[in-house]
């Protein structure tokens, strides 16, 4: 299988994560005033396992060294395989609710504030796990993600104005619950790999890319929950029926599963650079993405246009605090 050998790799494959996790949300976008978030969610977490899989009989199955897929998820031990399927669950449940927000205060405010607060809960967690990098560097960085958050928190907050206060409430709450959760999943997965050689994995402990399976597959086996949940009680807007996702255009249901894919992708590269990076790194760099995803929410879907000079100034010193953030962790690594 294809294995990360030195710590500069593992950066370049963190910032690939950063910009798949970053990038995502844009086919949200292009799809939403057309097609439901739940019905574009069913599409996105097969595009999920659909690249988990084309992930594992490829860049895991060839090569010399360490186990190949079919052989590895055949001596994985069930308590392995049980947590990367729960940190599918608990995953699922966050980015639904993150997919939700995103939908409802775009782009450049679900991101920084979800993602943001599960970077912050996420490095602590994942250095915990394996205290790999200089914590004065790494927590700094924290300090300086966490400085980001509230200064785009009240951006958000003015550039809506007093009419759309209890709107800015509502999707700034699903965005801070949806970032506590995705906060605990990477652990999960962490726990059932092997993160100290890959090369000769432990015996029934997982390679990354058979962790990324068990783990795609505990997101679809969950989506019938939760989706079916929401579909019934939405969010926002009327209730919708199954229905309505068969009648969709296979444009859209492509749309969709290209979203999947991309998530994916940045999944795949964050997995396998976490051996030589160690878990809090590889996760804080991949959760960079709040940086890409404020840029393209501001940039290209204008989600901030029209805002005053003081709310422009708020929105610059969130991205240096994010840049300035990220550079410590990456330093922090070496």
């Amino acid at each position: 299988m294809f294995i990360v050998e030195n710590y500069a790799l593992a950066v370049i494959c963190c910032l690939i994560t950063m910009l798949c996790w970053g990038s995502w949300a844009n086919t949200q976008k292009l799809v939403g005033k057309e097609w439901r978030f739940e019905l574009f969610y069913w599409d996105y977490v097969l595009g999920i396992l659909l690249l988990a899989i084309i992930g594992a009989f490829t860049l895991g199955s060839t090569g010399e060294s360490g186990r190949p897929f079919l052989e590895d998820i055949a001596q994985a031990h069930p308590d392995n395989i049980r947590t990367a399927v729960i940190g599918g669950v608990v995953f699922n449940l966050a980015n639904i609710l993150l997919t939700a927000a995103i939908a409802g205060a775009g782009m450049a405010v679900a991101f920084p504030i979800g993602i943001g607060l599960a970077l912050v809960i996420g490095v602590v967690l994942n250095y915990y796990l394996a205290s790999k990098g200089d914590p004065l560097l790494l927590f700094a960085g924290v300090a300086l993600v966490v400085l980001a958050i509230i200064l785009n928190a009240v951006a958000y907050s003015k550039h809506s104005g007093k009419a759309g206060k209890k709107e800015v409430g509502k999707w700034i709450l699903i965005a801070i619950v949806a970032g506590g959760l995705m906060s605990t999943f990477y652990p999960f997965i962490a726990a059932g790999m092997e993160l100290e050689n890959f090369r000769e994995p432990a015996a029934g402990k997982m390679t990354p890319y058979t962790a990324f399976v068990i783990f795609a597959a505990g997101i679809v086996a969950s989506n019938l929950v939760f989706n079916t949940v929401l579909m019934r009680k939405p969010l926002e807007g009327a209730p919708i029926s199954y229905a309505a996702y068969f009648k969709g255009r296979l444009g859209l249901h492509f749309v969709g599963i290209l979203g999947g894919c991309i998530w994916g992708l940045g999944n795949l590269f964050n997995l396998i650079a976490a051996g030589k990076a160690g878990p809090a790194i590889s996760y804080g760099l991949g959760q960079g993405a709040t940086l890409v995803a404020a840029l393209w929410g501001v940039l290209i879907w204008k989600e901030f246009k029209g805002a005053s000079k003081s709310v422009n100034q708020l929105i610059a010193g969130m991205f240096l605090l994010f840049v300035l953030g990220l550079g410590l962790i990456i330093a922090a690594g070496k």
